[in-house]
């Protein structure tokens, strides 16, 4: 069970911290490994209660609130696991997390998934939502928005995930199963079984299977980076699944860059030069 930290005053937080470590200098010079360890141990502590301080209420919350609280006062920004660990004062945080992702819905992406994804468009080339460049530990709020039903999709994406279906078959029946849903790429690539290969496989339900999934920069400028959203349980016609790209330029050129469907309004204010 993780430490309750004491105390809300970080300036009186930090003066403790610096008589500890002051005090730490006679340790260095007269006592043994083990004394000067445990000597530590006191400072360790206080730190962690200085991180904890620097939110409001901050010894107040738990770990898991804490980590929510600061990811919501930068959402949208990538913010490093170091970061998370002085706010949450314990070293656990990735455990808090991926309960805040899987329990109660909050859509952070990881930056092993967002490297995956921008891997697979590098591949594809065919304009896919990109999040932004991310090392493995840092992470990111994609939208300051609870999604109460992610609890359910989790065990659902689960049951699937045991399947043995193979990595599309399974992205495929997690998309009809939560048709107009957003599906954010963490479910995505829990799905595939944490392979690295479930951006690709997305992407090719789209480009090569004619399912309508849409994302940001491929249907529906409103979404989020790294949310994807099965528009209808409907495959396009086997004719429409493989246009050139050529073919499908010249189209949109002479369409300026617009739908013609009645209502559509797309492309949202996208520049033509963007062929995406």
């Amino acid at each position: 069970m993780a430490r309750r930290p004491r105390g809300n005053d970080a300036e009186a937080l930090r003066r403790g911290l610096i008589e500890l470590l002051t005090n730490f200098e006679q340790h260095l010079r007269e006592s043994g490994l083990r004394d000067q360890v445990r000597a530590l141990v006191p400072a360790h502590k206080q730190l962690q209660d200085l991180g904890c301080s620097l939110l409001p209420q901050g010894s107040n919350l738990s770990a898991r609130e804490r980590i929510l609280a600061y990811l919501r006062t930068f959402p949208g920004q990538v913010i490093d696991g170091d970061e998370l660990m002085i706010v949450a004062g314990i070293s656990e945080y990735a455990r808090r997390l991926r309960e805040l992702r899987v329990e109660e819905g909050w859509p952070i992406l990881s930056g092993m998934t967002a490297r995956e994804q921008r891997d697979a468009d590098a591949e594809g080339g065919d304009g896919t939502d990109l999040p932004p460049v991310m090392k493995p530990d840092q992470y990111m709020l994609a939208e300051d928005r609870q999604d109460r039903d992610a609890a359910h999709r989790w065990n659902m994406a689960n049951q699937i995930r045991k399947s043995e279906a193979g990595v599309r078959d399974k992205l495929l029946r997690f998309f009809r199963a939560n048709v107009g849903k957003p599906i954010t790429s963490e479910e995505l690539r829990y799905v595939a079984g944490n392979v690295s290969e479930w951006a690709r496989r997305t992407r090719e339900l789209r480009t090569e299977d004619g399912w309508p999934v849409v994302t940001r920069t491929s249907g529906d400028p409103s979404l989020p980076v790294g949310v994807y959203v099965l528009m209808r349980d409907e495959q396009a016609p086997a004719h429409d699944r493989h246009i050139p790209e050529i073919v499908r330029r010249e189209v949109m050129r002479r369409d300026n860059w617009s739908c013609r469907w009645v209502g559509c309004g797309w492309p949202h204010g996208f520049p033509a030069s963007d062929h995406r």
